[in-house]
């Protein structure tokens, strides 16, 4: 293990856990600013205090975890996203490792979009079904592949992606699986709370929620919460139930975590919710970006600005630059993304202001182009 880590350390690959207390965030998920939410944090202590939970769920949902407020919850989230049933799960990544293995059989295909969630990716390897990759928001390519395929196919994409922060190309995508009969999964992790009404995602904004045999939607970005719901019809939600490894053999979320879900949505529902600021500040951040010829933005209008600068070292570097001038930017180096592809993922908050915004790009200019 030592000689491997070695090796790693060698070609810049070494991961390390860091506590970058003080630094003005530009790396977190928490696109919303739930998690910080003093108003959030009242409702949530304030309902917890009334519903007097025990600290711990007991076990999985199927033997002793299962609740009244979990099941009111998912019908909850259901309604708002406009689906006929939702089933929790303890994270994204144990939502996609559950839905993913266990939806296709050996006969069937599952589809993914190269630039996929490494979750998606980890589900789809337990699944015994024919496995292919179509080259990123390629509708040729997306066709060839539905061409080839045979059984129940399953295409899966993100909503917004992840590492770039681009949109997939969701009215065509519906169009070609229909024309083969596939069924379509979206990933909203990075687009709930920011697009569509109320922050209900992007397949809710296209008015796509017909089209799309399911819908998985993270709390632990712009929710500022922890777990995940997976959407769909009644029958899908009780398919999960019985065969998602990653549901049935879990401890379930103690309800602390689901009245803290609960009063987060309840945010968006509320009359006072906007994310017009957060919009706006992400187009301040685009205007007059400065670029050269391997150093640039990757297109995107949602909160994960992505900087290409490439090689390992190199990014490290102007990473660690950033940080000593105050802000949390985080390097992305490659295998986690394409080798000349590595970057900054910049993410952008309702907590960022228009100032501090305007500083992260001056410094990036002084160290880039100094």
């Amino acid at each position: 293990m030592r000689n491997i880590l070695e090796q790693r350390k060698a070609a810049s690959l070494y991961r390390s856990l860091q506590v970058n207390d003080g630094l003005i965030d530009f790396c977190s998920n928490d696109y919303l600013s739930f998690a910080r939410c003093d108003k959030l944090k009242e409702q949530v202590k304030s309902y917890t205090d009334t519903a007097n939970p025990f600290i711990g769920s007991t076990g999985s949902r199927s033997i002793s975890g299962n609740s009244a407020f979990a099941e009111q919850l998912e019908k909850m989230l259901a309604s708002f996203h406009q689906s006929e049933a939702g089933l929790i799960f303890n994270s994204g990544y144990d939502a996609n490792l559950g839905f993913f293995s266990c939806i296709a059989k050996k006969e069937d295909a599952l589809i993914c979009d190269e630039l996929i969630h490494a979750s998606i990716i980890d589900g789809c390897r337990l699944s015994y079904a024919n496995r292919l990759r179509f080259a990123h928001n390629d509708m040729e390519d997306l066709e060839k592949k539905l061409q080839r395929s045979k059984g129940n196919i399953f295409v899966a994409v993100e909503s917004v992606y992840s590492m770039d922060g681009d949109m997939a190309p969701l009215k065509e995508i519906v169009a070609v699986c229909k024309k083969y009969n596939a069924n379509l999964i979206v990933d909203e992790a990075h687009a709930t709370g920011i697009f569509g009404k109320q922050g209900r995602g992007l397949v809710h904004q296209y008015g796509l929620e017909k089209e799309v045999f399911a819908r998985i939607h993270t709390f632990g970005k712009a929710i500022g919460c922890h777990g995940a719901v997976i959407l769909g019809s009644e029958t899908l939600r009780n398919y999960l139930i019985n065969f998602a490894r990653s549901f049935i053999f879990t401890t379930a979320l103690p309800v602390q975590s689901l009245i803290a879900v609960k009063c987060a949505y309840e945010l968006l529902m509320s009359d006072g919710f906007s994310n017009v600021n957060l919009h706006q500040l992400i187009e301040h951040f685009k205007k007059d970006f400065r670029s050269d010829k391997d150093v640039y933005l990757v297109g995107s209008c949602s909160s994960v600005q992505s900087l290409i600068i490439p090689g390992n070292k190199r990014v490290r570097h102007v990473s660690k630059q950033l940080q000593v001038k105050g802000f949390d930017v985080r390097a992305i180096v490659s295998p986690s993304v394409p080798v000349g592809k590595e970057r900054l993922r910049i993410s952008l908050h309702a907590h960022n202001t228009m100032e501090q915004v305007d500083e992260l790009k001056q410094s990036l200019n002084e160290i880039l182009f100094k």
